[in-house]
């Protein structure tokens, strides 16, 4: 994860943390207070001699500068109009004289170091309480120690207690901690402090059953809908014809690629992505083998089939989805799976499920940044409640995200399953904050909630497509109890509205007229951008052929879409497209089809309202590739 290493200082001997911490310049004083989380107990102070691996988020030197960049760079420079005939859309100059001129590695790494005084003042803190060896991510902010408890406890003028769950995990941590006064401005977040975190298995609930089809769900009409496509399972065909890439031809397969992640002990199987192949995309089949596991962090890989304990406990059913869309969507284009181990701090709410769990965000984009070359395109398919996240944390992790759009890489994240309640779903009693006022609320999803990635929700049926969302203890095609389901949506409570949001956003809330006023950030960043299908996806887990749906389904779809993109501009000569937002807010949202019906829902409410024009439910829609190419430039790649 971290690229460099340095001895901080040379000492015949570590100097003994014993005591007081050393101040060095200032006194210390409280940098960070959370209360446990609800059912977290204290058990007691934690082992002195525990090793903890502590990292230390340093602030960025010119992270404004890298927006300059990313601005006109990937955007434009922006002229906000309203557009009559769209009823809601911008235009801007998208052929600024900087547009598409992305920076390479070492120029982002330039821009957000830290300066050399805020580093020395950290490690002059350091040295002074007997740490003499770190290790460092590529544009050194973050700073990675190996310490035991008792040191840390010295270092940060704290106490770590064991906390157990009433599950039964435990883990140690300590709610409050502290800096000398002078390293405040200088560091930005130091965990594990104030964060818990366990791993999540999402599962649908059984009860009474509704009967499949159940409304909403619109079948195909049209003779080329109807021969590949049925709402009883979707297919790589089906979804070609929806969206109009039938027939492209690749161009740039190896020069373009394309990622997507994988966290939570999930694994892509091979045997199975083969068995998907050879039904749905058989000129694909080379593509089960030929696809690139990256282990980041102890993240596991395999290419046998699932072992009896690995089925019994039902993984890489998310891990299949998202390589068989892919690769049958963008065969030849290789294919990179990130495998990441560990997980990253959380404050858990109740609609987190039991036990909660969070994606390790920042040890893959540390990792990722220390790498020369990337995939073009990168899709996420986990997310998790923005609450849930250390505020400092999902700040550094987004500013990470900027720093892959600046180097010309989109993106991609689920908006979430739960419509306005995210993971708590259409729960009422888990849409309540857990900063201890137990405030009713909706619960934005983060990363989508970022504003440096483009958030995708979900669709489901034909002619016309509408929000996808299924009713809680659905009968599905097959045969199987599903859950509530509905595509991700809402306004970030940590980030602001972005400027290129400033056109649509403003009219969408006008048009609520107050509906759910206090439940959620009308200021906030508002998602998803865009959709794709997301109900009922073919997939093999398990050697079985079976149907699953969510943001974790539109998601990669989506991705390998803007991937086809990419392969006609890169063909071309041209940059890939990078950062969409700013270009999709001005320009790109005449490529997508909107989606004007549908229902959302969560924490026991309506939920917000699909509407013509961007809405916070399906953004602007779904794509249409040819336009798409006409619009990014590449009309000439077909």
């Amino acid at each position: 994860m971290l690229g460099t290493s340095l001895l901080l200082t040379v000492v015949s001997a570590a100097v003994a943390v014993l005591g007081s911490p050393i101040q060095v310049r200032t006194a210390y004083a409280v940098k960070e207070t959370h209360r446990a989380p609800r059912k977290w107990v204290k058990m007691g102070r934690a082992p002195a001699a525990t090793m903890l691996d502590l990292q230390i988020g340093v602030k960025q030197g010119q992270f404004g500068e890298l927006e300059r960049h990313l601005n006109e760079g990937v955007w434009a420079a922006l002229k906000w109009s309203i557009e009559p005939e769209s009823n809601c859309c911008i235009v801007s100059d998208p052929e600024h004289a900087r547009y598409g001129q992305h920076l390479s590695h070492e120029e982002v790494n330039e821009l957000i170091k830290p300066t050399d005084d805020a580093l020395d003042l950290v490690h002059e803190w350091l040295e002074a309480n007997g740490i003499v060896y770190a290790s460092y991510s590529p544009a050194r902010d973050w700073i990675n120690i190996q310490i035991n408890v008792l040191t840390a406890e010295r270092l940060l003028n704290t106490e770590y207690h064991v906390f157990e769950h009433e599950d039964g995990t435990q883990l140690i941590r300590a709610p409050e901690w502290s800096l000398p006064k002078h390293l405040h401005e200088h560091v930005d977040a130091i965990q594990p402090t104030t964060s818990f975190m366990r791993a999540i298995k999402r599962a649908d609930v059984a009860a009474a059953p509704i009967p499949f089809p159940y409304p909403g769900l619109h079948n195909p009409t049209s003779p080329a809908l109807k021969k590949v496509c049925t709402v009883n399972g979707t297919t790589p065909d089906c979804f070609a014809t929806l969206y109009q890439t039938k027939g492209y031809v690749q161009k740039a397969a190896g020069k373009n690629k394309i990622g997507f992640n994988n966290f939570l002990g999930e694994i892509p199987i091979r045997p199975d992505t083969k068995q998907f192949l050879e039904r749905y995309k058989p000129d694909a089949v080379a593509g089960a083998a030929e696809y690139k596991f990256v282990d980041i962090d102890g993240g596991p890989s395999q290419d046998t089939g699932l072992t009896p304990a690995q089925a019994a406990d039902g993984i890489s059913v998310e891990a299949n989805l998202d390589v068989q869309t892919i690769i049958g969507m963008t065969y030849p284009m290789p294919v990179t799976a990130y495998s990441t181990g560990g997980t990253p701090p959380e404050i858990p709410d109740a609609g987190a499920g039991d036990p909660p769990g969070n994606e390790p965000y920042l040890t893959w984009v540390n990792y990722v940044l220390s790498q020369p070359t990337l995939p073009q395109v990168i899709s996420t398919s986990y997310g998790d409640d923005e609450q849930t996240v250390p505020k400092d944390y999902a700040i550094r992790v987004c500013n990470g995200f900027a720093q892959l759009g600046a180097r010309g890489i989109s993106m991609m994240f689920g908006s979430g399953d739960g419509g306005a309640g995210d993971i708590a779903g259409n729960n009422a009693e888990a849409c309540i904050s857990n900063d201890g006022k137990n405030t009713t609320k909706f619960i934005a999803s983060f990363p989508p909630s970022c504003p440096f990635v483009t958030s995708v929700g979900a669709t489901q049926g034909f002619e016309p497509e509408t929000s996808a969302s299924r009713p809680a203890n659905s009968l599905g095609p097959d045969g199987k109890v599903h859950g509530f389901y509905a595509s991700g949506s809402g306004f970030s409570e940590y980030f602001p509205r972005p400027a290129y949001q400033a056109a649509v956003v403003p009219p969408y809330i006008a048009s609520l007229k107050g509906e759910h006023k206090g439940l959620f950030n009308p200021n906030g960043r508002g998602f998803p951008d865009i959709a794709a299908q997301g109900l009922y996806f073919q997939i093999v887990w398990n050697s079985t052929f079976e149907v699953i749906s969510g943001t974790s389904a539109s998601c990669p779809l989506m991705a390998s879409i803007i991937a086809l993109t990419n392969d006609a501009l890169i063909s071309q000569g041209k940059p890939p497209l990078g950062f969409l937002n700013p270009w999709l807010y001005s320009k790109g949202y005449k490529a997508f089809t909107d989606i004007t019906e549908g229902v959302n829902g969560g924490c026991n409410t309506t939920g917000f309202k699909v509407t013509k024009g961007w809405d916070a439910v399906t953004g602007f829609g779904t794509p249409v590739f040819p336009e798409l190419l006409k619009l990014a430039g590449a009309a000439g790649g077909w």
